[in-house]
């Protein structure tokens, strides 16, 4: 993705790409990069014209997107050693044991849901099984570099929300992020008790980024109503939107609605999904710039730790409570 143009050209194709990114969030779903009221697409961006009109700020952002990439084959690796290596003894041990339980597995296997998983803290303090012995060195490396993405990602979003762009950095205190990893396996279709991999939801925190070792299954709800199957490059990360960015927001940009179908599973399919929050103490609310009489607060704000236990879940379940936050309209 590294683009090596110069000068007006490159500054024209960075704000083309923060144009793509702003109408992506606004129009939530149904556009690509090339025609964006034609097609119910995902749209492709290149991360690196965020920040193209600072070279070295643009060369440390590919520098960040690179190191994590070069992590991702060894995070799917490693996955795919603790599903295979470890026994149904072995993996049990983690198990929910009490609310504040840092590492969970569990297995679904029934007409709503099919998948196997492993769900760890990553961040502010990363915890993982002793076992595979690869497992901790393989997973680690990868969140250390998307930790970098993050938070370049978090400079390119407060601009196009019109603030500086150390805004959601500290807005969201993200040095202290609670950031939770949800690791799949998905069987294949002839194998699971129904089509349905995860059901249709919404996840909470900033933004859900997404790895995986075969393309497909995973889809989008778009605004018009139809579901689009996401075709995800092999090698990209997928970034989808979280609640608390729409609320932050005051629901001008959306938490997409997704699920994960097993229609189309030929081999069992490995993914991780890393949500990336806020501080479990940070009040998260509507802000200012977005309230005014035509727009009143569309939400209840509380800290990101209450929000995620809202609805009787423990912390690391990552469960969305959007609806219980929404507050009703009335004329």
């Amino acid at each position: 993705m590294a683009n090596r143009m110069l000068g007006q050209e490159c500054f024209d194709l960075k704000d083309k790409a923060i144009s793509h990114l702003h109408d992506f969030f606004l129009n939530s779903i149904n556009s690509d990069v090339s025609a964006i009221d034609l097609c119910d697409e995902i749209p492709t961006i290149d991360y690196s014209l965020l920040f193209s009109e600072n070279h070295d700020e643009r060369a440390k952002s590919l520098e960040h997107l690179g190191k994590a990439c070069q992590e991702f084959e060894g995070a799917l690796k490693g996955i795919s050693d603790f599903f295979e290596l470890t026994n149904q003894e072995e993996r049990s041990e983690y198990l929910k044991k009490n609310p504040m339980d840092r590492i969970r597995w569990g297995s679904r296997s029934h007409a709503g849901e099919n998948r196997e998983y492993l769900k760890i803290v990553a961040h502010p303090e990363y915890h993982c099984p002793s076992k595979p012995a690869s497992f901790r060195g393989a997973i680690g490396e990868y969140f250390k570099r998307m930790y970098k993405v993050e938070l370049g990602l978090a400079k390119a979003i407060s601009k196009i929300l019109g603030y500086e762009e150390t805004y959601i950095k500290k807005e969201f205190k993200l040095e202290a992020g609670f950031d939770v990893s949800a690791m799949n396996l998905y069987p294949p279709s002839f194998q699971s008790k129904g089509s349905i991999g995860v059901p249709e939801h919404t996840d909470p925190g900033f933004f859900v980024s997404l790895i995986q070792d075969v393309n497909g299954g995973l889809q989008m709800l778009t605004h018009k109503g139809n579901w689009v199957t996401v075709n995800i490059p092999r090698n990209a990360i997928f970034i989808n939107l979280g609640d608390h960015l729409e609320i932050l927001s005051n629901g001008k940009y959306k938490s997409h609605i997704h699920q994960v179908i097993l229609d189309n599973n030929e081999v069992n399919r490995i993914s991780m999904a890393t949500l990336h929050g806020p501080s479990l103490d940070i009040f998260v609310a509507p802000a200012s710039r977005f309230i005014d009489e035509s727009h009143p607060p569309a939400y209840r704000g509380m800290t990101y730790k209450e929000s995620l236990e809202l609805n009787g879940s423990d912390e690391i379940d990552v469960q969305s409570s959007l609806s219980l936050l929404r507050i009703p309209f009335s004329l």
